[in-house]
């Protein structure tokens, strides 16, 4: 009995020690996560931060992963910033069902987050006395559920917009519509996300999904590993290689690139709407626009050339859209451009959204979110919720949820040179102008760099703060910004942007008004 009583002791002093042991060792050993997750969302564009902000309101653990080294770094933040009617999507499309649904959201949202949203309107514009092509539009629209939608004559229509060309004879108008600031928009969902629970990776790339005993492995840069019991496929241009991780290959994304013109803040303010041309199988056609900081903006163009990461811009393609719009607009002057760049649509082999939960039980895939991505975001969120609420995920509301985030910037109308020439080159303080374009402070700057999501590039503080976004394109303040960066985050910097690490080439000012002579479109 002694013996047994020894023996006894001693298996349970082992146990203790191997107990102790496990306790202090890293959760992480050799890449492999032992942390189960309840959702894995792969994704951080949009799409994948209005789903992750949504569930938070949920006692739920939470991951959302991103290859790129920000959030929003996709289409997001290459796309013209329409908060769209609804009206030109087909009511039989899931997309047109969710558009409208999603565009009544922004106001709440925007109250809630500050990314940037206001209500213009829309107009579709035609030069012919045939009124069809707007009135079948506008049946849609009603199908799609909109209550705010018009044919206007030419009366109206200068009213609206007196800038326009004479020769447009009726527009359909669209009371709701609007812009926002998309980029700003994905920030402020995931900053969100992350003060509510949701835990963000960036730079972790998905390599390989496998699904082992009713839970997932998912394994990022070839080598660490997390666990979920639901996956959200909400990787935009990627999304079908994602998707054939798992087995599931029934959709292709078909890449279609979009080239825009940005001109100089204030260049946009003599356009009050947002301003489309008929769409055709293509697309809206090409826009003109203020964005909501008051820039104009032209584009895009549409073309089906498979590229997933060509973001260059081509003159060629740029002088075509020039053209088109100054058919509408005889006043674009080409000397306020200060940029061009490329969206890269995620066109489905469907030619609509691909939202729901595939063969693979809690694999669900939110894919082919081209136009109106961005608007219907707050509805493919809900219905995303709801597809896991079916699927079997128990949600219990969060009483601790709070929907708020306050604003890094806020629009507002730049001071003449005179009152901030003495705020430019003082000591360090928060009232200093960091940005002279769009008169940036450093603490701005400061602030946003301690919101929960470490901003690793130059890009990363124009995206949240606009500086560098002005008419000399950070070659004033870009260095000013490292030496911040670099206080704050006690480390180097590259001072190097995005695009020109990346080698993408754009069109500058002078080979877009080189090229529109060679045109005689100058």
């Amino acid at each position: 009995m002694s013996e047994f009583m020894d023996s006894s002791l001693h298996i349970v002093r082992n146990m203790n020690i191997i107990k102790s042991i496990l306790n202090i060792l890293p959760k992480n050993i050799g890449g492999f996560d032992m942390q189960t997750y309840d959702v894995i969302i792969i994704g951080a564009g949009i799409v994948g931060t209005s789903i992750a902000r949504n569930l938070s309101r949920f006692k739920l653990d939470i991951l959302l992963l991103e290859k790129a080294n920000d959030v929003g770094m996709g289409s997001t933040k290459a796309n013209s910033a329409i908060v769209h009617g609804g009206y030109a999507e087909k009511y039989t499309a899931l997309k047109g069902r969710l558009c409208y649904k999603g565009r009544v959201q922004f106001k709440r949202l925007n109250e809630e987050l500050n990314f940037g949203f206001a209500q213009t309107g829309s107009l579709v514009v035609t030069t012919e006395d045939d009124t069809k092509p707007l009135e079948e539009l506008m049946e849609n629209g009603i199908k799609n559920g909109l209550h705010d939608l018009s044919i206007i004559g030419a009366e109206k229509i200068r009213q609206l917009e007196p800038e326009l060309s004479r020769d447009i004879k009726y527009a359909l108008y669209c009371e709701g519509a609007g812009v926002c600031s998309p980029y700003e928009m994905a920030i402020a969902l995931a900053e969100n996300a992350v003060k509510n629970g949701v835990e963000l990776k960036l730079e972790e790339e998905v390599t390989s999904i496998e699904k082992v005993d009713g839970v997932f492995r998912v394994t990022v840069n070839e080598k660490k590993e997390y666990l979920g019991r639901y996956v959200i496929n909400a990787a935009g241009i990627y999304a079908d290689k994602v998707s054939k991780m798992v087995g599931v290959d029934d959709f292709e994304i078909l890449p279609r690139s979009g080239q825009f013109m940005i001109f100089t803040r204030g260049s946009g303010d003599p356009i009050n709407t947002v301003v489309f041309q008929l769409p055709t199988k293509l697309g809206k056609g090409v826009l003109l626009t203020s964005t909501y900081y008051g820039n104009l903006l032209l584009g895009p163009d549409a073309k089906d050339d498979g590229e997933r990461e060509d973001t260059s811009t081509h003159v060629e393609r740029l002088a075509e859209i020039y053209r088109q719009t100054k058919a509408l607009y005889d006043k674009l002057d080409p000397r306020l451009f200060i940029r061009s760049f490329t969206g890269i649509r995620a066109r489905s082999s469907t030619d609509d959204f691909i939202i729901g939960e595939t063969r693979v039980p809690g694999f669900i895939n939110v894919a082919g979110i081209q136009s109106p991505g961005i608007t219907s975001s707050p509805a493919i969120a809900d219905m995303v919720v709801d597809i896991l609420s079916k699927a079997g995920l128990r949600l219990e509301e969060n009483p601790n949820f709070d929907p708020y985030r306050k604003p890094i910037i806020t629009k507002k109308p730049l001071r003449p040179y005179k009152e901030i020439k003495d705020l430019l080159n003082i000591p360090s303080a928060p009232e200093k102008i960091i940005c002279r374009c769009e008169q940036v402070t450093e603490a701005e700057i400061v602030d946003a760099l301690h919101r929960g999501i470490e901003v690793k590039t130059v890009d990363g503080v124009k995206r949240r703060t606009r500086a560098g976004m002005g008419w000399c394109q950070g070659n004033f303040c870009r260095s000013r910004v490292v030496e911040i960066m670099e206080r704050e985050y006690k480390k180097r910097i590259d001072p190097s942007d995005d695009v020109e690490r990346s080698g993408v080439k754009r069109v500058t000012k002078s080979e877009l008004l080189e090229y529109l002579k060679s045109q005689q479109l100058l």
